[in-house]
């Protein structure tokens, strides 16, 4: 009778459990996935008109009689090229590391895939050090070449190049996976039939690529058309940087601005929408390969051409030294001091930890001729109050919101596993998935404009007033990043096995302790995986904080980028630039560290580890060893 009791109390518990956590879900769904886009899209067609008369096509009137297309055919432009000149430079770094045989293809490897470790405001921060008006190659070349335009590093040029390098990314990590799945047996067979090297690549290898390759262009065009970081630090006029600037104007300074960023946000929407589902529709077409039932692994091929070797070995040197200057560059001047770095000139005199650690006082002569003082005014990250807050500040939101999409997307995808092949599934799913049509400039745009005034749905408060934009920031970063750690730990979920579950129900487990205690455990390294590759972009990340703009809410990157563009004013932010080089510095470290965690030794199986553990331990053993003779040699000594 007791344990019919328990049992009851227990399906109370979790019935009551599973009701809260529905309306829990479906209040966060509606009010931070739903109305707030909602808002923005009918803002578009509430705007009043000169007569003070709503007018629904007054915005659109504006948009074809204004500027504003241009802003739209700019983003056109950059990711029409982007598609052209990511894939040129993408598919030849794997090629060059992967499939052909070049000498140094493991050193080219690291070198190509630096990106990985930084990028956004860090990325360009390394390109503008080298190559702006002031920046190193730029006076170098203008030493030789005296009619050399010094800003020839800024607008669409500069952009294009900087996101060219930035956004090979993808095909370092998916291309690479499948040209390594590819069955060296069909090369093999092509060889023997007299085809050249070059035939077997673009007749063989080539259309075995294609489903990756579309997927990777899509993406590619998606983020050239999103593209904020490098528009708006280089000065090009695409539709992300607008939709911020207008954000932050008002009724005073220009026409309705609001309404038309959110025209704008959601023709941006409009493109993402269609280029993810034509990649939907063709992902589920399905791609085939008739394989042998052996598979054998790709063997590099050489280029016996002995002008094509060298020209292949060339081309890969010079993309390795594209890849690797501004990282390089950037290690160097962060340990050089003030004038060092404003002068491009590297001297080891000047070498300083002063960027990372400690202050410095500044002299200067005013107007007038008077030599004055700024106490501390040279400061390190992290001495600086400013750099250590936002460090502080992006680190627990970026942690926060990792974590929390973790335990939605988990708590989730085992709703969807107990009820798959049923409606309340798919709709689970789909609501997840939701953030994935919409670009982020759009969601974080219509965070701001929707909780920008005290609103009954989050009783009654202004979450863009004050420190309250904090927690705004978190639930955007958490909406941002549920389609990804979807993806990623339903993928996880398959290895569990059902038979797991229906031993742990005849046992008497209840669906709750099945699942921490039996399910949780299986997925648990992949979750950890997801959390650490979110905390990773999120930390960094500058196009969100840069629309969340806001004196309580100022992430690293936004801090960071300010100071730069207020160094020196009247002797304050004196240093900025060292300050954004050891910042880049301590990103890559940070990120690096991550991704090894996640790709070093959370990529190991279990009998890797338990390898690595035996291997521990035997060291340690030695290293016991040999401490304890050392100390009885010392004691011997002195008896």
């Amino acid at each position: 009778m007791e344990l019919n009791n328990n049992n009851k109390f227990n399906f109370n518990l979790e019935f009551a459990l599973k009701i809260f956590l529905g309306f829990l879900f479906l209040y966060l769904f509606l009010g931070f996935m739903i109305a707030p886009c909602l808002n923005t899209l009918t803002s578009i067609f509430t705007t009043r008109g000169p007569d003070g008369n709503i007018d629904p096509l007054a915005v659109i009137k504006f948009f074809w009689a204004g500027t504003m297309p241009s802003f739209v055919w700019n983003s056109l432009k950059l990711a029409v090229c982007l598609v052209i000149t990511v894939n040129i430079v993408g598919i030849s770094i794997v090629l060059l590391t992967e499939y052909f045989d070049i000498k140094g293809a493991n050193i080219l490897r690291l070198g190509y895939m630096t990106t990985l470790i930084y990028s956004g405001v860090a990325l360009v921060t390394g390109y503008q050090f080298l190559y702006d008006s002031n920046g190193m190659i730029t006076t170098w070349l203008a030493q030789y070449f005296p009619t050399l335009n010094r800003q020839w590093f800024s607008g669409f040029n500069a952009v294009l190049f900087t996101m060219t390098f930035a956004c090979t990314s993808n095909h370092a990590l998916f291309l690479r996976n499948a040209i390594r799945g590819i069955d060296y047996n069909t090369v093999e067979a092509a060889r023997n039939m007299g085809a050249s090297p070059f035939r077997v690549l673009f007749s063989v290898v080539m259309p075995t690529l294609l489903p990756t390759l579309f997927s990777l262009t899509v993406m590619t065009f998606i983020t050239g058309l999103c593209a904020m970081s490098a528009p708006t630090l280089l000065g090009y006029n695409s539709i992300n940087p607008e939709i911020v600037r207008l954000a932050g104007s008002s009724i005073a300074d220009e026409a309705f601005p609001q309404a038309r960023a959110a025209l704008l946000s959601v023709i941006l929407a409009m493109f993402t929408i269609i280029l993810l589902s034509i990649l939907n529709y063709y992902e589920r077409k399905g791609h085939y390969l008739s394989v042998s039932k052996t598979k054998a692994k790709l063997i590099k091929q050489k280029i016996h051409n002995k002008t094509a070797n060298i020209m292949a070995h060339i081309y890969a040197y010079v993309l390795f030294i594209i890849y690797m200057t501004p990282v390089v560059m950037i290690i160097l001047f962060s340990f050089q001091n003030y004038p060092a770095i404003r002068s491009k000139m590297l001297n080891v005199k000047d070498w300083t930890l002063v960027n990372y650690f400690g202050s410095q006082d500044y002299e200067y002569m005013t107007s007038r001729g008077r030599l004055r003082t700024r106490t501390g005014s040279i400061s390190g990250v992290f001495s600086n109050s400013d750099a250590v807050g936002g460090i502080r500040l992006s680190f627990i939101m970026s942690a926060i919101a990792a974590a929390v999409a973790c335990v939605i997307v988990v708590i989730a995808v085992s709703y969807i596993f107990k009820h798959r092949n049923k409606m309340r599934a798919v709709v689970t799913e789909s609501c997840l998935l939701f953030p994935w049509l919409l670009p982020t400039i759009l969601i974080c745009y219509s965070f701001r404009i929707f909780f920008n005034k005290e609103i009954w749905y989050v009783f009654g408060n202004n979450l863009y007033w004050r420190e309250n934009v904090r927690f705004l920031i978190i639930m955007a970063y958490i909406v941002v990043k549920l389609p990804f750690a979807l993806r990623m730990i339903k993928a996880a979920f398959y290895a569990i096995d059902d038979e797991l579950d229906d031993a742990a129900r005849n046992l008497g487990a209840s669906q709750v302790y099945t699942f921490l205690k039996v399910k949780l455990p299986i997925i648990l390294p992949s979750v950890l995986a997801v959390f650490a590759l979110n905390f990773n972009a999120l930390f960094t990340e500058y196009d969100m904080g840069a629309t969340f703009q806001s004196s309580y809410g100022k992430t690293y990157a936004m801090i960071i980028q300010n100071m730069t563009m207020e160094e020196g004013r009247e002797g304050y932010n004196i240093n900025a630039s060292g300050r954004r080089c050891a910042s880049t510095v301590f990103i890559m470290l940070v990120s690096g560290l991550i991704l090894w965690l996640v790709y070093g030794l959370g990529a190991r199986d279990l009998g890797e580890r338990l390898e690595a553990r035996k291997k521990w331990r035997r060291r340690w053993g030695k290293f016991k060893g040999t401490a304890r003779a050392g100390a009885m040699l010392v004691a011997n000594i002195f008896k």
